[in-house]
């Protein structure tokens, strides 16, 4: 069985509305808050590649929607270990978020547990909101009348932001931390970590920790220093 995650204190702090960086996502995102607000909006699967934002959208949802008042739950199937068990326990959300759907893919008892699910919360009224890295057909989903249920929910693709819209978007962070990153430390930060933003956001925590503590611009040789150490 699946709790409702107590929002004030596992929610994480960037994964609001106002945190996500729109890019070519402006009809996932007004469709997303949407149905957050409105329990009669349209029910959405989300689908895109690693790093797009379905996470933190399908998070921001249950943020706004539990703020507002409505029982929310967020199921990420991937580090569930015994997901037709969580799936049948889920009850009484009036938004439920399902998150990496191609987890349950192949599982014969978890397939049959979203398809009852999602026939239960079509009953009680609830809204459901749906997240995979593909779209129904790709997903590797056995039971031909589960693949019809999600392939009947609004489909909206997610994309990445590329190179130069993460760089805008960790600059900018960054002035507002009274950071300075110039062009010669962003090109040698993007070309030795990850790009996913969430990430490079947390480096940029952990930067201006670092250089407040040491009084030090941030430059490559100190950047460098503080991937040294954190990675030990």
């Amino acid at each position: 069985m699946i709790a409702q995650l107590p929002l004030a204190l596992r929610w994480p702090r960037r994964q609001r509305f106002e945190h996500f960086h729109v890019g070519a996502n402006a009809a996932a995102l007004a469709a997303v808050v949407r149905l957050a607000r409105d329990a009669g909006a349209p029910w959405l699967y989300l689908c895109g590649p690693a790093g797009s934002g379905k996470s933190h959208l399908l998070m921001a949802a249950c943020q706004a929607a539990g703020d507002a008042g409505r029982h929310v739950q967020y199921l990420p199937l991937a580090t569930v270990p015994d997901r037709a068990a969580a799936l049948r326990g889920v009850a009484g959300s009036d938004l439920l978020a399902l998150d990496d759907l191609a987890a349950l893919a192949g599982e014969r008892e978890a397939e049959h547990a979203l398809f009852d699910l999602y026939n239960r919360a079509k009953a009680e009224g609830s809204a459901l909101l749906l997240a995979a890295g593909e779209a129904p057909a790709q997903l590797g989903i056995a039971l031909p009348d589960l693949r019809s249920r999600l392939g009947a929910c609004t489909r909206l693709v997610l994309k990445p932001l590329d190179d130069a819209q993460r760089r805008d978007v960790l600059r900018a962070q960054a002035a507002l931390r009274g950071i300075e990153l110039d062009d010669h430390v962003l090109d040698w930060l993007f070309a030795r970590h990850t790009r996913d933003l969430g990430a490079l956001l947390d480096l940029l925590d952990k930067l201006d920790q670092a250089s407040l503590a040491a009084q030090r611009r941030v430059t490559i040789p100190f950047l460098r220093a503080l991937l040294r150490d954190a990675n030990g």
